[in-house]
């Protein structure tokens, strides 16, 4: 993936996004394998349950976004899943009018997908809900300092043994 991601802009600076916090770990070794300059930003997305008008609402805050304009923005994040939390900070980020902004994702899960969105970059299509490990945290917030990417224990893929390593991914998913 660093390799393609490097191929694409070759010649330009990047400003890499890193939704926090399941996508440290892998963008972390995703950035090492790109060969073009890189600056890194870091986001954090805040889920909280309201209720407006009666009706229940999830919403997302992100932290201060940098200055863009003008710039090629690769958002970075661990998993795509329903895309409502990407949706939206790909949304706020396009109007500081980038240049281009493209999406990398370690995990795809498209058919938990609410909006239209696709990530550029994919790593791995999945449809397990239950993953652990290479920053991605259990029920119980352990497991992210796992070298690989496991189905939770009790859940329906680590019975019948799912397991999948994730070392190297940036290297290997090209």
């Amino acid at each position: 993936m660093g390799k393609a991601i490097s191929r694409d802009y070759r010649g330009r600076d990047i400003d890499v996004i890193v939704i926090l916090e399941n996508g440290f770990m892998f963008a972390a070794d995703l950035v090492r394998e790109i060969d073009v300059p890189v600056v890194c930003h870091f986001v954090r997305e805040v889920l909280s349950d309201v209720e407006l008008s009666g009706y229940p609402r999830r919403e997302v805050y992100f932290t201060q976004r940098p200055v863009l304009k003008g710039r090629d923005v690769l958002l970075v994040d661990a998993v795509l899943a329903t895309g409502v939390p990407q949706d939206f900070l790909v949304r706020r980020l396009l109007d500081s009018e980038p240049r281009s902004l493209k999406l990398a994702v370690l995990l795809d899960k498209p058919k938990g997908r609410k909006v239209s969105l696709n990530a550029d970059y994919i790593g791995f299509v999945t449809a397990s809900n239950d993953l652990v490990g290479y920053g991605l945290s259990g029920s119980n917030g352990h497991g992210r300092n796992l070298p690989y990417i496991a189905a939770q224990k009790g859940s329906k893929a680590s019975r019948r043994g799912g397991k999948r390593r994730a070392k190297s991914v940036a290297r290997r998913s090209k």
